[in-house]
């Protein structure tokens, strides 16, 4: 893989040139940055910027009015190559939170290992419906605790929306022990770019380390292979890091998500 022209090619095509990701919100080049807004259930915040130590400051305050007037949290995303050097400092003393830092790894899809191979008394349901969304909540919150109710909920309202109104940019999955969810896992496809994500894949505690995981990727590679689609980017914790780099992932950059509630 050519590092500097897949990197080249991520900031171009998931960033700079990003798309919005469904009827309901609106991507934009406004003053300096590339923002989505959307509903309180979309993602809203800042793609990509280019700004320096005399603009940031000022393009920075212009984002908390926009966001702040549509009534939305939003996210800055932030990645390790974003200048100016200082940034991240100029958001934290503008009120946002940094939230844990991933890694974005990517991987050449039809060079990740064929599968899946699944865990004895795991199967794989297709979601494809307000049921299935549902069971992809629940496996969220046995994954993370009732503490993510807040995100689970706004999770599964734009999946569902994702579903109805846009369904072929998304293949979606619920892992079965029996009739419990213990993992959920999403692949999101961006029209017109080489790119689709890896989204989900938090697991129940009492499955982790069986390889569910793992088989949720080499899942929906095959489907990103079928759809003629050359990259798999992930933003990985450090839980799915070592998994991924397993699997063949190489590192991009880093981000960190810095949030701002008005």
């Amino acid at each position: 893989m050519d590092f500097a022209a897949v990197l080249a090619a991520y900031d171009r095509q998931m960033r700079r040139d990003a798309q919005s990701e469904g009827p309901g919100t609106r991507v934009e080049r406004a003053g300096g940055v590339v923002r989505q807004t959307g509903s309180a259930h979309d993602w809203n915040g800042v793609l990509w910027s280019d700004v320096d130590a005399r603009t940031a400051d000022g393009v920075i305050a212009e984002q908390i009015r926009h966001f702040t007037a549509a009534g939305r949290e939003f996210e800055w995303k932030l990645h390790s190559y974003d200048r100016p050097a200082d940034l991240a400092e100029r958001l934290l003393a503008a009120g946002f939170v940094a939230d844990p830092l991933e890694t974005v790894l990517v991987a050449e899809a039809d060079s990740l290992p064929a599968g899946p191979e699944l865990p004895e008394g795991i199967r794989l349901l297709p979601v494809t419906d307000a049921a299935g969304v549902a069971l992809m909540a629940e496996a969220h919150l046995a994954a993370f605790g009732d503490a993510d109710a807040e995100l689970s909920e706004r999770l599964s309202s734009r999946v569902l929306a994702q579903l109805t109104e846009t369904p072929d940019d998304i293949v979606a999955v619920v892992a079965m022990a029996g009739d419990r969810p213990v993992c959920g896992a999403r692949l999101e496809f961006q029209p017109g770019t080489e790119f689709a994500g890896l989204w989900g894949g938090g697991t129940a505690p009492e499955w982790r380390g069986k390889g569910i995981y793992r088989a949720t990727v080499a899942h929906r590679a095959r489907i990103a292979v079928e759809r003629g689609c050359r990259y798999l980017q992930v933003d990985a914790s450090d839980d799915s890091r070592p998994i991924l780099e397993r699997l063949g992932f190489t590192t991009l950059c880093t981000t960190t998500p810095y949030v701002y509630r008005p």
